[in-house]
């Protein structure tokens, strides 16, 4: 169980790194129904990452009752690590310039009026529609099926690769709630921050993740 928290620890930072899902949240905190709205889109997410990572979890358990499993994972892991550098490239070509304001998606400007089943909604689809995250939650599900782990077990590993990944969603859900007047300011300059500069964090994390992918799934396929 250690070896594959291990494997699927550095996909969830992948995915709780985002930065669409995290200045969403804060947009949220920073509207007039804040709690409400960053709550439903705090469980979305939530659901969005276990969801997902469950499916190719149950579908590679699928493929390891018909005998298939072990060149198709590899394969898996090598497609996926190839993505996620094309991914890792995209996002560095396309980060703003100095100086270059980035655009921002047009749900964003309606945020003020975002209710928490909308919240929970756009949660779901910023986690488990996004190809980044989507990417990842696969790779996470494939890792942990790959594993010799019990039933209890896996729900473990997926709880905490949920927990971790939606973890960047959730601290200033709670920062928020326990000191609303401490935080907004901390809020606006992390919106800003982010929204300047998380595309050349994002494609260096991508980079080293599929590096690592492709370097699995060849090792397996010797």
């Amino acid at each position: 169980m250690g070896q594959v928290l291990g494997e699927v620890l550095p996909l969830a930072i992948g995915v709780a790194i985002a930065p669409i899902p995290i200045v969403a949240v804060i947009l949220m905190l920073l509207a007039a129904n804040a709690l409400g709205a960053s709550t439903g889109f705090l469980t979305g997410c939530a659901v969005g990452i276990a969801g997902a990572t469950t499916v190719t979890l149950l579908a590679a358990g699928a493929l390891a009752r018909s005998g298939s499993q072990p060149a198709a994972a590899a394969w898996a892991q090598l497609t996926l690590g190839v993505l996620l550098l094309l991914l890792a490239v995209h996002r560095w070509r396309s980060r703003p310039r100095r100086g270059q304001e980035p655009p921002m998606p047009r749900w964003m400007a309606a945020i003020d009026r975002i209710g928490a089943v909308r919240a929970a909604g756009i949660g779901v689809v910023l986690v488990a529609l996004n190809p980044k995250n989507l990417l990842l939650c696969i790779a996470a599900g494939a890792a942990i099926a790959s594993g010799n782990l019990s039933a209890v077990q896996r729900l473990a590993v997926v709880t905490v690769f949920t927990v971790v990944a939606a973890s960047t969603v959730a601290v200033p859900v709670a920062a928020f709630a326990l000191g609303r007047t401490r935080v907004t300011g901390q809020l606006q300059a992390l919106r800003g921050w982010l929204t300047a500069h998380s595309d050349a964090v994002l494609a260096t994390l991508l980079l080293i993740i599929g590096a690592v992918l492709v370097g699995e799934g060849l090792s397996a396929l010797r």
